[in-house]
């Protein structure tokens, strides 16, 4: 059966959802829903139409999964609990401090409409939080450090753009290379956040705006900059355009740990991602969960979930038979 999807926000994640279905057969792009005039977005997919944000509810019959692709900052938290009352959905809400609000917000709203939503969808968090789970199950007692970048961090750019006198901005996360080295060679150090990374700020601003007052509120906005050490670039929507228009990122997730009675061995565990692309492979990963979802809900499933309820078959298109034979 082919699962129909829709896609809220048509940004650079909404796109990689889209191009993601295209590498999926058993997922179909069914609408799309926007805050931008409808008729000014152009899909990718031919034949499928273009909403306003305003209709979305009215096209609940007609899909299976929405997946939301706002932004944390603002969007998600008032979209996703909006819309688990009508669909299924997945989300990729990645301010970390709030994501016990936000489950509890989403869990009361899917439960009401009989729906699944799966939040905080992504490669952190997301793959990430499925590795450091792994990692602390197979070597309790040990110390796990968790390192992004060098990238450029999409929730971080859009929380900068939301501020009076921000015409455009990246903002690159870079691991401090001294705490990556000391961590991966097996030493049990708390780091602190600034210890551990730097964020880098490339700002457009807009004509006559107060540049003093902007860098202020990014460098102590709480939970995006206020714990690091942050450096703010202002620069023309030229050089912005030319020398910081890709999206990558990436990270580690490391686990030193020890075995044996008198704990005589040591172990380090590591996982890494190399993103040409943050927002498509983001992508990649919520239209993976949109398959959960819906797998979920028709076995009559409800509430919110995160990746750590999911188990990894309800993601994979292959069937039962096809992971015990190529991937076990």
């Amino acid at each position: 059966m082919t699962m129909k999807i829709g896609i809220a926000g048509y940004g650079n994640l909404g796109k990689g959802v889209e191009c993601a279905i295209r590498h999926n057969p058993d997922l179909e792009l069914s609408a799309v829903f926007t805050r931008r005039e409808p008729a000014s977005v152009t899909l990718l997919t031919p034949g499928v139409k273009v909403y306003s944000m305003n209709e979305a509810v009215s096209k609940k019959d007609s899909i299976d999964v929405m997946i939301l692709c706002g932004g944390s900052a603002v969007d998600l938290p008032e979209q996703t609990p909006l819309l688990a009352r009508y669909f299924n959905v997945v989300d990729s809400f990645d301010t970390h401090a709030r994501i016990p609000r936000h489950y509890e917000a989403v869990d009361e709203a899917a439960k009401k409409g009989n729906k699944v939503g799966i939040i905080s969808v992504g490669w952190d968090p997301g793959m990430f939080s499925l590795n450091r789970l792994y990692a602390d199950a197979v070597l309790p007692g040990g110390h796990d450090d968790t390192f992004w970048g060098r990238g450029v961090s999409q929730g971080h750019s859009d929380a900068i753009r939301r501020i009076q006198g921000v015409k455009d901005a990246r903002q690159y996360t870079i691991p401090v290379e001294a705490a990556l080295e000391a961590v991966r060679s097996g030493k049990y150090t708390e780091l602190s956040a600034r210890e551990k990374h730097t964020r880098e700020c490339f700002v457009v601003a807009e004509e006559n705006a107060d540049l003093n007052r902007i860098r202020e509120e990014i460098v102590s906005m709480p939970y995006y900059f206020a714990d690091y050490n942050t450096t703010v670039h202002f620069i023309s929507e030229e050089e912005l355009n030319r020398d910081h228009k890709g999206i990558p990122h990436g990270g580690f997730v490391i686990r030193s740990g020890k075995t044996g009675w008198e704990d005589e061995h040591s172990h380090v565990i590591e996982y890494s991602l190399k993103l040409d692309s943050n927002p498509e492979f983001t992508a990649s990963v919520l239209t993976a969960y949109a398959r959960a979802a819906y797998r979920l809900n028709q076995e009559g499933q409800s509430g919110c979930k995160t990746v750590f309820d999911i188990a990894p078959a309800y993601l994979s298109a292959l069937s039962g038979d096809q992971l015990r034979g190529h991937l076990l």
